[in-house]
């Protein structure tokens, strides 16, 4: 954080809806607090630093879509200048697909732009989403902090690394088959990664394309519904079992329909349905054979959320394959390893 000393930062609050501004009602929870009343409920964020609040939009995260990732990125783009950070709430079921999407969008941000939320609302008593937003403040006031991540439950989270991995508890999200960046704990912030960012490289795009499919394989499914994606999706992502590979139950169907729907121009990625450790299809004849056949791509250690986000990025900037390709392999904001 900043020293005594130091001029309080800037920080502007965007808020977006989710559970942590939401109140009960006869059908459920429904986000209802405003960016304004947030700040009421964390009187003490006034100490740490110069808050303006603004409401985006106030949705529940699953009516979250590529479009309102847009218009988060364009609003931190349109207020950049005029502040020192930003901090978005959030609804969690959704948050770790905004938080890859913005690490695309805005990319070598000297800002930090920090995503929170919470598992319970404000509105009640024993809720996680008071400590949540402090942490982001207090992440988003600090000197070293750049770029996207997401901090809750004490964590912060590279925004291409996010995902959650509990529906109710706390403890929500892990940072997949990469460290935390840092932990808050009693107010401290402890860094275990030191960050850089490229000078003068800071970078907003404004496109995505959002006919991306996620296929998930079940045993026995059928390549018939390639056909149906072909005409309505420009890039499929398949997770596959295990480290990764293409069933052949009793002919070569599904192999085919990967073949027709490379060779009609469109991007196919392969990842797995395990959460750790990533894919690697060159370990089993189910997998080596198809890879070392056709032009697909190989997701490795990316998580499901980076992978449709850079996609969509992607493709919303060209569609030749050779740069699709090039791109896809090039990490940003540490989302690929392998």
């Amino acid at each position: 954080m900043t020293s005594p000393t130091s001029p309080m930062k800037q920080i502007l609050l965007i808020a977006t809806g989710g559970t942590i501004a939401s109140k009960k009602t006869d059908q459920g929870l429904v986000p209802m607090i405003t960016s304004e009343e947030i700040l009421s409920y964390i009187p003490d964020a006034a100490s740490m630093c110069q808050i303006t609040a603004l409401q985006l939009f106030n949705l529940d995260s699953t009516n979250m879509n590529y479009r309102h990732w847009l218009e988060i990125s364009s609003c931190i783009e349109q207020h950049y200048r005029d502040y020192d950070g930003f901090v978005v709430t959030h609804g969690t079921d959704t948050m770790a697909y905004t938080a890859a999407a913005l690490s695309y969008l805005i990319q070598n941000s000297r800002k930090p732009i920090v995503l929170t939320g919470s598992q319970r609302s404000l509105d009640v008593k024993e809720s996680d989403a008071r400590m949540n937003l402090l942490n982001a403040l207090q992440y988003a006031c600090d000197d070293r902090a750049s770029g996207v991540h997401l901090v809750f439950d004490g964590k912060v989270i590279l925004g291409t690394r996010a995902k959650k991995t509990r529906t109710k508890s706390f403890n929500a999200f892990n940072s997949l088959d990469f460290p935390e960046v840092a932990v808050i704990r009693d107010r401290r912030l402890i860094y275990y990664i030191e960050e850089t960012v490229t000078p003068n490289a800071l970078t907003f795009y404004h496109t995505l394309n959002p006919r991306v499919f996620v296929l998930r394989l079940i045993p026995g499914m059928s390549a018939d519904i390639f056909p149906f994606l072909k005409e309505r999706y420009d890039a499929v992502v398949i997770e596959s079992f295990g480290v990764g590979g293409v069933p052949c139950y009793e002919d070569a169907s599904f192999i085919d329909a990967i073949a027709d729907w490379i060779a009609s121009g469109k991007t196919l990625v392969m990842t797995t349905q395990v959460p750790h450790e990533g894919s690697d299809m060159e370990i089993y004849q189910v997998g080596h054979l198809i890879k070392e056949q056709y032009e697909l791509m190989e997701a490795y250690d990316m998580t499901t959320e980076a992978i449709v986000a850079k996609l969509m990025w992607i493709l919303g900037q060209t569609s030749d394959a050779r740069t699709i390709r090039d791109w896809f392999y090039r990490p940003v904001q540490n989302d690929i390893l392998s």
